[in-house]
Formats: C-alpha cells, structure tokens, sequence
C-alpha cells in the first residue's frame, strides 16, 4: 500500500487563504487543475502503469487544488478505520463528485479501497481508465435486482482478497439526506462478507452538480468540507439495527454541520 499520507485522527485544512487567481477564479482554477492530474494520471492507467501509490498522488493533488482556491476540509474519526483489522466497507452519504476524488488520499493507505461505480462513469476519457484501474464494482443503475446481485457477488469477490468496498447507497448524489432513498445494500455486503462497516458522513456541497458535465461542477470555497468515520458496526441479525445506526450518524453528523458559517476565503497576502 502506499505511504500514509494523514496520519493521526483527524484533518483540518492548514488556512482558508487563497492565491489570487484562485480567489478571483475558484472553479476555473480548480477545474483546470482536476483535468491536468485526470489527464496524467489517465494516461498512465492506460499505458499500465498507474498504481496504489498514483492514485493517493492523485487525490492528494485535487485536495491542494481545493486548498489553494480557499476551500478548508475537515476530516474525524480516522482511528476508526486504523481499529479494523483486516477489509471492510465503508457506508456513506454521497453529495458530489468531490468525496470521489479526495477519500482515497485518506482510505487507501490505511486500507486497499475501492468503489462500487456506476458504469456511464467508466465512459469518460482518461477517468474512466483511472477508475477501472482500481479494479471497481460496477452497477448499471437501471435494474436494482442485478445490481445488487453484482454488489454483493463483486464485492464479497474483493473483500475476501483484501479490499475495502465504498458504497453510496442513495440512488443518486444529494445535498439533503434522505433515509428513504438511502438503501441497506452495504449492510447486506457485509454481513454476507463477514466484515464491519465504517459509517461515512459527508458534506461536500462545496462542488455542486454541473449543467453540462454533471460530474463537474463550480465550486465554492466558502463552504466548508466534511468528512466523519464512524465506530466499526459488526453485522447481525437481518442488519436493520447496524443500517439504522448509519443513518443516525450521518443525520446527527449533517446536523452538526449545517449551522456552520461560511468562511470567505482570504486572497493570500
């Protein structure tokens, strides 16, 4: 596995300060930098050559750029990943495009990671290649019953080899949390698996949903950015307590957040 990039417990971004293009431009800025490290890190992945380690680059790149355009992340509960021996899955809220860029530079070293996608995503130049490189669970989105067939045949296949499965269960990314949308499908992983879950809670409304590329849209660095891991769950019974106890944490976590106050980035002097 790659070199632990955040060690300890917790993240905050280092300041709010922006450089001055970035201030003036954040989503320009950020978008023309998230294409450069798409674009090279693509390449490798088609050439075979792109890796563990490139992938962390990678996501680690994209933080700084948000950084740099004034955006702060807030990232807790990191031990809770570190306290799990062995795979698990992870089951989080999913807001954006961002938390798909950024939690590998988190998870990936502490644990080999990756997601279950939805296939159109395996479509786009250079991305795609970078997705299917990390060897993901793919879902066509438009029939519920095989994709949960492939979820749990795909990824019970991946855990038992070591690694680590992200699932969003919503059908679709949101800023709001709906518990009715949100499916036990990572529940039922792992209790077939044998393996815990780590709730995920996340507020990424920082990088809203694109008009043209949906995947990519402006951002706005005054919202701030979290990212909370929750206690292992151990799955038992039919899992609706353990599903029930996700949902929980991510409310209470969104509930936390949402009174918190914009934080105009500062152009760095």
């Amino acid at each position: 596995m790659a070199e632990t990039a955040f060690s300890g417990d917790d993240y905050v971004s280092p300041s709010a300060s922006a450089g001055s293009i970035a201030a003036r431009f954040p989503t320009l800025f950020f978008l023309w930098k998230v294409f450069g490290i798409i674009r090279h890190d693509g390449n490798l992945a088609e050439a075979g050559k792109y890796y563990a380690a490139n992938w962390v680059d990678g996501s680690r790149n994209t933080l700084r750029a948000l950084e740099h355009c004034g955006a702060v992340l807030h990232v807790e509960g990191l031990r809770h990943i570190d306290a799990v021996d062995g795979p698990c899955v992870f089951v989080g809220n999913h807001m954006s495009t961002l938390e798909t860029f950024i939690l590998p530079v988190f998870i990936q070293p502490r644990k080999e990671v990756t997601y279950i996608v939805k296939e159109s995503l395996l479509g786009y130049p250079w991305f795609g290649s970078v997705l299917k490189s990390r060897d993901p669970v793919v879902v066509s989105r438009t029939n519920p019953r095989r994709d949960l067939t492939t979820v749990l045949e795909g990824g019970e296949e991946r855990l038992k080899r070591g690694i680590s499965i992200i699932v969003f269960p919503q059908s679709t990314r949101n800023a709001t949390f709906e518990t009715a949308g949100f499916n036990s499908m990572g529940i039922k992983l792992a209790k077939r698996a044998g393996v815990p879950v780590i709730p995920l809670a996340l507020r990424t409304d920082a990088w809203s949903t694109g008009r043209l590329l949906k995947d990519f849209g402006r951002i706005n660095p005054a919202l701030p950015i979290h990212f909370a891991f929750g206690e292992a769950l151990y799955v038992k019974d039919n899992g609706k307590a353990e599903h029930a106890a996700v949902c929980t944490f991510i409310e209470q976590s969104l509930r936390r957040w949402q009174d918190e106050p914009p934080c105009p980035p500062q152009p760095a002097k």
